[in-house]
This record gives structure tokens, C-alpha cells and sequence, in this order.
């Protein structure tokens, strides 16, 4: 399985530009999380920094029980092997074929003889769709090609955490979905931990498990993919449907005068972009038919399942109305009908055995000051 990676307290500023501050989060092993945020909110800077590339300013990255942020440059080296990274533009050397870009890892970090660099080269090709290829150099290949080829270098060492800086960039929405689709394929013959940077809405909600968002130098939420898609927190529900209506602006916050004239320009029927908003939780992207299993996906729905009854109705609806027929066995939960509980609020009532990890209470809901703030401790790594 993949390595855990706990994020405590983490800031980082150039000069007297912060960037962002007191970032808090686990990053589940074995899962896939998604990074979200508008351009320039220092997505790519808070990679960097998980890797030790860029030192933050406070705070803790601790992986295996080494802070990056801490530790010696020879701990910092070590524990980076246990790192892949696919940057925004491949990072490929030009002067090199494929063949010799993927083995570059395994000739830098081990003492393997080149039958077996061959063997594993090779093999990481295929895995990628590259299989060939090898001889080609990056300049001879289409961008989605370059993509792939950064992902089987990233591959070679068998890392146990894989991150992946805005995999979309440059890609057409048809091969963006193909390389997402090679994401959870890996995800499930490795189980790696996957934690991919982007501003993609469809990516963020179909691909990944569990999703978190950068905002005005925060982290406003980090949890399971069903907490955030079903979230009522105004920057999250705008950026996932990509509208005018909300905090983001051309600038990263709007002021009061602009979103007053933009919500009577809305409430006079210009229309605010994006796309048809979301109802509920989209189905996930499995993997390809003949690959295994992926166990990281089973474990965030067991985590979601043990958390359910703190969620608020909505959520709670759309988690149980998600579920397969065979999850919801598995769960020992099917719904039955929604019981108001409370002025413009529903519960939605389902079976469940008293000594199984899902239960709703019969209790009346928290106020949506409380949810807020529960949904906030979420994003501090509590979900």
C-alpha cells in the first residue's frame, strides 16, 4: 500500500506574498485525492513543497515518519525515492528517446544491470500505452505521448506516492479522460497513493476519492469526493460548476459592490456560465475491465459510511442514493423515505444494524452555523 502523508500547519510565502498558510490534511494511503483551486492559488508551489523542492516557511510533511520539511539533506534524498512525479509539461530531457528518459530514475537511484532496467523500462511502456515507442525523443511526439511518457518515469521506482501537476494542461477533454482512466488503472495494480493537482471539474468529480480546495490562501475543505460534491460551501459549489455566481472573480476574490452587481445582473436573467449544475454524487471511473480492484476506493467508501450520520441531509441522501445494491448489502443500509426533522430539513430514513459502521440518527440537525464549522475541522484532516 502506499505511504500516508500527514500535512500539519503548512505555509508558504515568497517575501511578503503569502501564499498559503496553516494548510492541515492526511492524505489517505492507497487513495486517489485531487487538489483543487483557481489559477495562482499555489497549487504547484504546495506540490513542490511536499517534496522538499521548495521549503515552506512553518509546518510539517511527514512521510514514513520523516518531516520533509525538517529532516537532512540525506533523508530528504532517500525519502524522495519514494516519491513519482509527472510535472505539467512532462519534464522530459530532449536530447534523450523515451527509452532513456524512463530509465534515467532507475540508473540515478540503483545499482540494477541494464537487462533488468530493460525488463522494467519496457514494461512501465506498456503500462502506459507506449510500447514501441521507446526510440522516439519527446520532440516527435504529441503532447498526451510526453504526458505518459513523465508518468512511466515516474513509474520505474515503484513509488509509493505519486503526484501529478495539472495532468490536463495542453490536453484535449478526450485524451485528459484517457490518462485519468490510466491514473485509477495504476492506482489499482499498485495502490499507490495518488494526489494530482488541477482545475479540471470533470476530472475532480469522477476521478479521484477524495478532494480538497486552496482559497484565499486556504485550505477551505479536504475530504472524501461524496463531502465536497455534496458540500453547500459557496467557493466549492461555484468552482465545481464552473460559474460567474460566487466568491472567485477574474481576481481571486471579489469585493462586496462587484458580487451585489453581478447577483442583480443574475436575478435578471444574464446567465452565469458553466455547466448545468450537479445534482447528487456523479459515478466514479473505474478501472479498466480485467484490473484489479482498487482497494483504495472500498476504503474511503468505509471511511464515508463511518462518518455518515455526521454529514448534513443532503449529503447524506446523495451518499445513500449512490450506493450499488451490492453496497448498500454490503452496508446494511437501503433508503426507504426522507422524515422531516425540522423547518425546510429531511432525514433520509434507512435500515441499519445498531453494530454496523454506517448509522443515522434519529437526533435533530445541528444549525448551519455547526455544519460549517464541523465541515471546516473536515478540511484541518478530520474526514
Amino acid at each position: 500500500m502506499g505511504a500516508e502523508v500527514v500535512i500539519e500547519g503548512l505555509t508558504k510565502s515568497f517575501g511578503r506574498q503569502t501564499i498559503w498558510r496553516d494548510v492541515t490534511l492526511t492524505l489517505p494511503p492507497g487513495e486517489v485525492s485531487v487538489m483543487l483551486g483557481p489559477s495562482g492559488t499555489g497549487k504547484s508551489v504546495f506540490l513542490k513543497s511536499m517534496i522538499g523542492l521548495l521549503k515552506p516557511d512553518r509546518g510539517k510533511c511527514v512521510v514514513n515518519g520523516v518531516d520533509i520539511v525538517r529532516c537532512s539533506e540525506h533523508k530528504l534524498y532517500e525519502t524522495r525515492k519514494l516519491f513519482g512525479v509527472l510535472f505539467q509539461d512532462g519534464a522530459l530531457f530532449g536530447s534523450m528517446n523515451l527509452y532513456d528518459n524512463v530509465a534515467f530514475p532507475l540508473r540515478e537511484h540503483t545499482k540494477k544491470s541494464e537487462t533488468e532496467i530493460r525488463r522494467i523500462v519496457l514494461e512501465k511502456l506498456d503500462m502506459t500505452g507506449l510500447a514501441g515507442a521507446e526510440k522516439k525523443l519527446p520532440g516527435e511526439i504529441s503532447g498526451g505521448m510526453r504526458k505518459r511518457a513523465g508518468l512511466a518515469r515516474a513509474l520505474v521506482l515503484d513509488p509509493e506516492i505519486i503526484l501529478v501537476d495539472e495532468p490536463d494542461s495542453g490536453l484535449d477533454p478526450v485524451r485528459t479522460t484517457y490518462i485519468s482512466q490510466l491514473f485509477l488503472d495504476v492506482n489499482a495494480q499498485s495502490d499507490a497513493t495518488f494526489l494530482i493537482v488541477t482545475h479540471n471539474i470533470n476530472l475532480a468529480r469522477t476521478v479521484p476519492d477524495n478532494l480538497g480546495m486552496l482559497f484565499r490562501k486556504e485550505l477551505v475543505m479536504f475530504g472524501p469526493r461524496e463531502v465536497l460534491l455534496t458540500s453547500e460551501e459557496p467557493v466549492v459549489k461555484q468552482f465545481l460548476n464552473g460559474r460567474m455566481d460566487g466568491p472567485i472573480g477574474m481576481s481571486e476574490e471579489k469585493d462586496q459592490a462587484t458580487m451585489a452587481a453581478e447577483k442583480a445582473m443574475f436575478e435578471a436573467g444574464h446567465h452565469a456560465g458553466g455547466v448545468e449544475e450537479v445534482v447528487g454524487i456523479p459515478p466514479q471511473m473505474q478501472p479498466t475491465p480485467g484490473v484489479p480492484t482498487r482497494q483504495g476506493a472500498i476504503r474511503r467508501k468505509d471511511r464515508v459510511m463511518q462518518i455518515l450520520h455526521t454529514l448534513p441531509p443532503a449529503a447524506q441522501e446523495g451518499i445513500i442514493e449512490s450506493l450499488t445494491p451490492a453496497e448498500q448489502a454490503r452496508y446494511g443500509i437501503r433508503p426507504r423515505h426522507t422524515v422531516q426533522t425540522g423547518p425546510g430539513q429531511g432525514q433520509h430514513q434507512g435500515q441499519l444494524p445498531t453494530d454496523r459502521i454506517a448509522q443515522i440518527p434519529d437526533a435533530a440537525w445541528p444549525s448551519r452555523e455547526d455544519d460549517t464549522h464541523r465541515m471546516r475541522n473536515q478540511g484541518q484532516g478530520k474526514a
